[in-house]
């Protein structure tokens, strides 16, 4: 690697986390030297050519922005989720939810169809295949030797698919399995809850405690070791 190509490495580590300014909002203040604002004019006006037509993108846009000019906070993000969708004027809502999440989905469910909304929930584990099945070996299962599925995303985004879902909610997926979900879902798809088993579901808890008693999350050298470590 050249010095030149270096300098330039080191000025890819200066992105929108680290700006002061946060002058892209309000415009009054100024724009940092690495400003992707400043950078990325030619591609900006592509996508205000998308949000100001009349494609699903621009319809997904200003039913967001809507949102916030009318309820910031005041709606919690189920109730959000479900306003979101009756903007879009959608009849069928699609549940895309993990296994241990199902009565928490048959309460969002019940919330959606207080709003006229038609709603289809469905599991991680349709299909059912177990995970020696997408070549996984017994020894990478949590309880090897049993039956033990494989979560299915995809097929989850299909079946909804089929049902002409006029929008998705993913229900506390996997990571990963929610990108094969959103991937693969016709319909916008959009997230009420995110999985994080050690914080109760609340992942934001590891960034407000980085200081104390979650330090370890700044080094990727100090992460727990994975039990897998040795097994074939």
């Amino acid at each position: 690697m050249t010095k030149k190509d270096d300098k330039k490495d080191k000025a890819g580590d200066f992105s929108c986390s680290e700006c002061q300014t946060r002058n892209c909002y309000r415009h009054d203040s100024r724009f940092p030297k690495f400003c992707l604002t400043e950078n990325n004019q030619e591609i900006a006006d592509e996508t205000r050519g998308l949000y100001a037509g009349e494609g699903l993108d621009a319809k997904v846009a200003r039913a967001a922005a809507e949102l916030e000019a009318e309820y910031y906070g005041r709606l919690t993000r189920l109730e959000e989720t479900v306003v979101f969708a009756v903007k879009l004027g959608a009849k069928k809502m699609g549940v895309a939810s993990c296994l241990s999440f199902l009565d928490e989905s048959a309460i969002y469910a019940k919330a959606a169809r207080s709003a006229g909304l038609e709603v289809m929930t469905v599991g991680c584990k349709v299909g059912s295949m177990d995970k020696t099945e997408i070549g996984l070996p017994e020894s990478h299962k949590f309880c090897p030797g049993e039956m033990e599925a494989c979560c299915n995303p995809i097929l989850q985004a299909k079946v909804l698919n089929d049902w002409d879902s006029d929008v998705n909610v993913s229900m506390g997926l996997c990571v990963g399995h929610d990108y094969l979900f959103t991937k693969h879902s016709k319909a916008p798809a959009v997230t009420l809850a995110v999985k994080d088993r050690v914080l109760g579901h609340n992942p934001m808890a590891a960034i407000y405690n980085s200081k104390l008693f979650y330090s370890r999350v700044l080094d990727f050298k100090k992460y727990p070791k994975s039990r897998l470590v040795g097994k074939k």
